[in-house]
This record gives C-alpha cells, sequence and structure tokens, in this order.
C-alpha cells in the first residue's frame, strides 16, 4: 500500500511554486513523520500539467528533485483543473467536465507525467477525476460527450501502457451534487468501462455525507465490477442536533469552498449557509474535510467511524484490493480561526499528525489480517 497526502492543499500552480512548496511542507513532513520516504498525491494546475507532459526533460527534473527529498508520487489528483486554493471557488471546481475535450486532454497529460514520477516498484498509477459532471445541466447530448470521453481515455491509457509498460488508472470520485454523488450512481453509469483502465476513487467524507453503509457500498461496487483504484482517507463534519448548534455551525460558513449538505432523512443544499437557512431537521453530514486527528469544535463531531469502518471494509474485502491511500484535507485554510494554522509550520505539523493517524490505522488493520 501507498500511503499519501494530498497537496491540493497548497496554492502553487507552476513548477517553481511546486519545487518550492516541497521544501516548505513536503520535506519538514516527512521529517516530523521519521520517515525515508514521504508519499504525496501530488496536484498539478493545468497550465504546469500541460508544460510537464510536452516536456521530457521537466518530467525528469521533477523527479530529481522529488527523489533528493525523499518524496514519492504514484498518485495525482486531477479534479480540481486549476485555481483551486482562490478566494472563490465554489461551482468552478467541477469546470471543464467530461463533456469538455480540455477535461480529457489534462487527464491524458496527467498520465503521461505520472509514468516518468512514479516509482518502478508501483503496480500502478492513480489520477483522481470529477464524477463525470456537476448534476444540471446533464441531457443526452451531454452524456454522450461524456461517454465518447470516456472511450477516448481508456484508449488513451492502453496506448501509454503498450508503449511504456506502465499502467494508469483513473478513479471517479462520487462527490455531493454531482452526477455520480453515491455508489449506486457510480455503479450504474461507470458499468461497462474497461476495469483495468477506469474506476472509482473513494472518497470516505463523500461517502459518509451520502450517508452509505462502507460494506454495502463496496459490494456494491464489486457487483457493477468497478474497482476503487484510489482512496480519499477524509472525514466529513457532523452536526447530530444541527438547529441547537447553529452558532457553532455559522463558523464554518466560508467563501471558498461548497460545503454541500445531506440529512439522513435524505434533505440537501448544495452549500451550508442554505441548510442553516432552510433549518432542514438534522442529523446533518457536511462536505468540510475536517483534520483527522482532531475534533472539530464541540459539541459538532466528524464522520471519523464511518472512515474506520470504509478501511476496515477495503482492507478485509476478497480480490483485488486498492493500494492507494491519500490524505486529502484541503480546507485547513478555511478552518474556523481558532482551529487554522497560523503559519507554515503549523500547517505542515497538522499534516503530519494526519499522517500518522492515517498510517496507525491501516497499520492496525494489517496486522490484524
Amino acid at each position: 500500500m501507498h500511503l499519501s497526502y494530498c497537496t491540493n492543499v497548497h496554492p502553487a500552480e507552476d513548477l517553481a511554486g511546486i519545487l518550492e512548496q516541497l521544501d516548505t511542507y513536503a520535506q519538514p513532513i516527512r521529517q516530523r513523520l521519521g520517515t525515508d520516504v514521504l508519499g504525496l498525491g501530488l496536484w498539478l494546475a493545468a497550465p504546469a500539467a500541460a508544460e510537464l507532459a510536452a516536456d521530457p526533460r521537466s518530467r525528469r527534473r521533477l523527479r530529481q528533485e522529488l527523489d533528493a527529498r525523499g518524496l514519492e508520487v504514484v498518485t495525482l489528483n486531477g479534479f480540481p483543473y486549476e485555481a483551486f486554493q482562490a478566494p472563490v471557488v465554489k461551482h468552478a471546481v467541477y469546470y471543464p467536465d467530461w463533456t469538455s475535450r480540455d477535461r480529457l486532454d489534462y487527464t491524458l497529460g496527467l498520465a503521461r507525467i505520472l509514468v516518468d514520477l512514479m516509482p518502478d516498484t508501483a503496480s500502478y498509477g492513480s489520477i483522481s477525476t470529477l464524477p463525470l459532471a456537476w448534476r444540471t445541466p446533464w441531457d443526452v447530448s451531454r452524456a454522450d460527450a461524456a461517454r465518447r470521453h470516456l472511450d477516448e481515455l481508456t484508449r488513451g491509457l492502453d496506448a501509454i501502457a503498450g508503449e511504456t509498460g506502465r499502467l494508469i488508472r483513473v478513479g471517479f470520485e462520487p462527490e455531493p451534487g454531482c452526477l455520480i454523488e453515491n455508489t449506486t450512481q457510480a455503479a450504474r453509469l461507470l458499468a461497462g468501462t474497461d476495469p483495468r483502465y477506469l474506476g472509482v476513487c473513494l472518497d470516505l467524507a463523500h461517502l459518509a455525507c451520502a450517508w452509505e453503509n462502507p460494506a454495502e457500498a463496496l459490494d456494491r461496487l464489486r457487483t457493477a465490477g468497478v474497482p476503487v483504484v484510489k482512496t480519499q482517507v477524509s472525514a466529513a463534519l457532523q452536526a447530530d442536533d444541527p438547529l441547537a448548534t447553529e452558532d457553532v455551525l455559522r463558523a464554518y460558513v466560508e467563501p471558498r469552498f461548497l460545503h454541500q449538505t445531506r440529512t439522513v432523512l435524505g434533505g440537501a443544499t448544495d452549500d451550508l449557509d442554505a441548510a442553516l437557512d432552510e433549518k432542514l431537521p438534522g442529523p446533518w453530514r457536511i462536505h468540510y474535510h475536517v483534520p483527522l486527528h482532531a475534533a472539530p469544535a464541540a459539541p459538532l463531531t466528524s464522520t471519523v467511524p464511518v472512515l474506520r469502518e470504509a478501511i476496515h471494509q477495503l482492507l478485509s474485502a476478497p480480490g483485488p484490493r486498492c493500494e492507494h491511500f491519500d490524505v486529502e484535507t484541503y480546507t485547513w485554510g478555511v478552518l474556523p480561526e481558532d482551529q487554522r494554522p497560523a503559519d507554515a509550520a503549523g500547517l505542515a505539523d497538522g499534516i503530519a499528525a494526519e499522517l500518522a493517524f492515517a498510517r496507525d490505522l491501516l497499520a492496525a488493520e494489517v496486522a490484524a489480517r
């Protein structure tokens, strides 16, 4: 198994900025964990990805810089296209979607990059991507365009495998509000795709927000022949009695990201402030990635229990297992002020603590097998 942390928490969008963030965050995190090698779930904005995909020398340089710092890349986050840490992101993160040629070209470019970054010992590389599109607008013509692009993606990944001998797999990541929000929709819309190359990126915060039972969700995917090629180890915010804790929840309302809110009874809004204004009955689960190792503001809790059960099911299920586990808490910079890191060192401390939490959880599951 490979454990990493996702670098979409950092705003760098060009190669110079990426190299700088390796020194500012990744190397200090590795040192805090006391490990010889640290995994990165690298996020490359579209301009940087285009530059690297077009220039083998740049890819070799990046690989050398990673090796020199004891850093390893087996997975890329290809969901955000660019400007993911802009002041306002919201719905922009879902564009371009899989109806667009730009999304296909970006993803195949990432695959070419990953072939040159991943270590020789990795059995495959993975790329996470958005779950086709935001749910609206959607019609037959958009569905046809997306299907054509998925077919081209499969052919492109097969060509890369033939040319290089390296397998790159793409995982579509169910997310609240999108065309694929849960594993039922994933099983239906991804059925019939080539499982050698295409599957699901299972984000455990999103799984919890859909109020899915982990064992049933994984069984559903297995029955449909849709593999889990990557797991994002993340936890969502939970409010058991949201209407009695409105003041605490209001501190989590912020302008950068969408925080889709789902109730156990099926209620849904596309952002936390709307759920508060509509006074939806609880309990709620909120698409707000919170640190794995630290409890949110009381009396709120997190969905870490769902995370634990999902990890257990992933590692104990029969058949081929997911090998890539990526800690993805991209919201450190928008947490309530009293929970937000004060500086780069504080952010490195927090990410290292999350990775230690995930490492210990995975190690305990492996030891129990």
